[in-house]
């Protein structure tokens, strides 16, 4: 009988994550209609590409480079990051002057509204929050499978041209706040962790044309499909940990990064050299023991992998407009 009910309970656990799935694409389309409640009278990415390009074009940038980090999965809003994190990012801001850190960008809705804003389950997400503040984690998973389900959405070819708009456009809102006037050309950078690789890649698709400026972007285990915004990204450095495995699933779960399909704009990036494969060495997805904070295994060992991923991260946007090598970089070859 304790076997039937558990064999029950599963079942509806994997009816309901099913359900999730299918649902996922709502809340971008409900966006792109016009059914959201934030910024109703705002248009979408504040204007068409078409419009971008008359805009703010006489002012003047407050910082010669700017750099957005897009967390991971685990992500409940723009304006909270796990410690760790934070760390990450002030030891970076702290080492590359004359550049604008944006670092409250949610990459996982359209509008920036985090999970406990104001939504519909803001209660549920607010109590999965509380638990997860108190190393309660079980629960937490429901916030990665919801944001999983929003990367599968972004790489979609069907809904993720909506998605990535709108992601596009809150990127463009966290520079602005920053100073960025759109027209200026200062480059920038996107940094993405984990699924806020895709989103920064599928952004890429709508800031190419908007900004007309250089885009190089930094994946720390990121899972990324064959976007067609890789044609509007001038690099990008993927720092891989020996003991990820979850950085991989892209090239296996999607086709256009498999080497049968050389004209994907995967592949095509790859055979013009532009990405780089950079190896941060035993590390794992998840912290401790991750790209932002060392495990006790590591400290024992003397291994400080963390750090220099930092100053390897901290040369790239030194030189926001060059292509920057490491002595055990890999250059990927087409298919990769």
């Amino acid at each position: 009988m304790i076997f039937s009910f558990i064999m029950q309970l599963l079942g509806i656990g994997l009816i309901l994550i099913l359900l999730m799935g299918l649902l996922s694409p709502l809340e971008s389309m409900g966006w792109w209609a016009g059914w959201s409640d934030v910024d109703k009278d705002k248009p979408k990415v504040a204007g068409t590409p078409k419009d971008q390009e008359t805009q703010e074009i006489t002012g003047q940038s407050e910082a010669g480079h700017y750099v957005v980090y897009l967390s991971g999965i685990g992500a409940i809003a723009g304006d909270f990051l796990e410690k760790e994190e934070i760390a990450f990012l002030d030891k970076v801001e702290a080492c590359v002057p004359g550049t604008a850190v944006v670092r409250d960008v949610f990459p996982y809705a359209m509008n920036n509204k985090g999970l406990t804003g104001h939504r519909t389950f803001r209660s549920l997400w607010q109590w999965i929050k509380d638990l997860k503040l108190k190393n309660k984690l079980l629960m937490s998973n429901l916030i990665n499978l919801r944001n999983l389900f929003q990367v599968a959405v972004s790489a979609d070819r069907r809904y993720g041209p909506i998605y990535n708009y709108g992601t596009a456009g809150v990127i463009l809102d966290g520079l602005r706040r920053k100073g960025y006037v759109v027209g200026s050309g200062i480059p920038f950078t996107l940094i993405g962790y984990s699924g806020g690789g895709q989103i920064a890649v599928g952004a890429a698709t709508y800031l190419g044309p908007i900004l007309k400026a250089p885009i190089q972007i930094i994946t720390l285990g990121g899972v990324m499909a064959d976007d067609p915004g890789f044609a509007n990204v001038r690099h990008l450095y993927q720092f891989h940990g020996e003991k990820d495995p979850v950085q991989a699933l892209g090239k296996v779960c999607y086709a256009g990064r498999w080497p049968i399909l050389p004209h994907s704009p995967w592949n095509i990036a790859l055979a013009e050299g532009r990405i780089t494969v950079i190896d941060v060495g035993p590390t794992t997805h998840n912290d401790p023991g991750g790209y932002f904070l060392q495990s006790e295994e590591q400290k024992a060992k003397g291994e400080h992998y963390q750090d220099r991923t930092i100053d390897r991260i901290v040369e790239i946007i030194n030189h926001p407009t060059e292509v920057v090598s490491f002595s055990d970089e890999k250059q990927l070859a087409a298919g990769a």
